[in-house]
């Protein structure tokens, strides 16, 4: 029976895949076909190390990039020896996802736009403005938003700006409400695609969504709020075009950032109608039904079962997609 660890803490929800009833469901749907499941809530260091070490286990799962007891923001950390995916490799312990440079290049859309350009991978253009550094010319309309934080987090119609006054404003916001670089990218109007990648090797599969928001909840712009996400409001639909257009987006930033196992790769339609990169989640949301990784599942891998022998499957897969790249203990 292979033996899961799931690694949870107060910052699941901002960080990872979902509060600690999610994390519950998710431990629920891995403890079943020969997998046994067991949660570690972990608050310190010393929590998460305890555990670790003193827990029988093949391999872990963690909803955490870095333990934080911040519950509304991932925030920048700057202790490089707080990265579990760092100590997971330091031990030899074999684990579910991204490495630990690959998750901090994700986290970091400042890094994941530059990186993915560098490999001619279609982004925004795209500024930086650290912390009291002065606001660049940019061209309007510009979006801005937190470097370094997911699940829209930071994003309003206000990031909306057409002046150089509200730019600064919004600039300046960012650093003050969430003490980390401000991200100014080219305004993207169109609508939004989103692709699962699943699997590795010749068992990967991406599989592309098109977001719809029904019940007229966007705001001036349509841009999503953080208050938008994960509560049913939006849904993900198979696209009538621009699947295999979404799905080489996806495949070229995976391979450009080393993903693994499970992210999902969020894409905008521009000015000149074309696709590109806005973000690339390196612990996408699980709440079933509600979160997209696994509404797209749903869509591509239909069980007469319902909706929760589908979760139980994308769960599964994912854990399976890891345990192949590790040599069997």
């Amino acid at each position: 029976m292979t033996r899961i660890l799931i690694i949870t803490g107060p910052g699941g929800d901002a960080q990872g895949w979902g509060n600690l009833e999610v994390t519950k469901t998710l431990c629920a749907a891995l403890n079943t076909k020969g997998k046994s499941a067991e949660i570690a809530f972990v608050e310190t260091m010393a929590d998460f190390m305890a555990a670790i070490e003193d827990r029988k286990y093949d391999i872990v799962w963690s909803a955490l990039y870095y333990i934080s007891d911040r519950k509304d923001v991932i925030g920048l950390n700057v202790d490089e020896d707080a990265w579990l995916a760092d100590i997971f490799d330091k031990k030899e312990i074999p684990y579910i996802g991204p490495n630990s440079m690959s998750m901090k290049q994700v986290i970091n859309k400042i890094w994941t736009h530059q990186i993915l350009h560098a490999h001619q991978v279609a982004v925004p253009a795209h500024h930086s403005v650290e912390i009291g550094e002065a606001v660049p010319d940019v061209a309007f309309p510009a979006f801005v938003k937190p470097g370094f934080e997911s699940r829209s987090v930071g994003i309003s119609d206000d990031s909306v700006v057409y002046t150089p006054e509200a730019l600064e404003a919004r600039v300046r916001h960012i650093h003050r409400t969430y003490e980390q670089p401000a991200l100014i990218e080219d305004y993207l109007p169109g609508p939004e695609y989103t692709v699962l990648m699943i699997g590795n090797g010749d068992y990967q599969e991406f599989l592309p969504g098109v977001v719809a928001v029904e019940g007229g909840r966007y705001g001036k712009y349509p841009v999503l709020r953080s208050d938008m996400r994960g509560v049913g409001i939006t849904k993900i639909r198979i696209p009538e075009t621009r699947s295999d257009e979404a799905k080489a987006l996806c495949k070229a930033a995976v391979d450009a950032l080393h993903c693994l196992d499970h992210v999902r790769v969020d894409m905008r339609v521009d000015t000149r109608d074309g696709l590109r990169i806005i973000e690339v989640n390196g612990i996408p949301g699980l709440k079933p039904v509600k979160s997209w990784s696994p509404q797209i599942y749903s869509l591509y891998h239909r069980s007469p079962e319902g909706s929760m022998e589908e979760y139980r499957q994308l769960v599964h897969t994912i854990v399976d997609s890891a345990l192949g790249r590790y040599p069997l203990r």
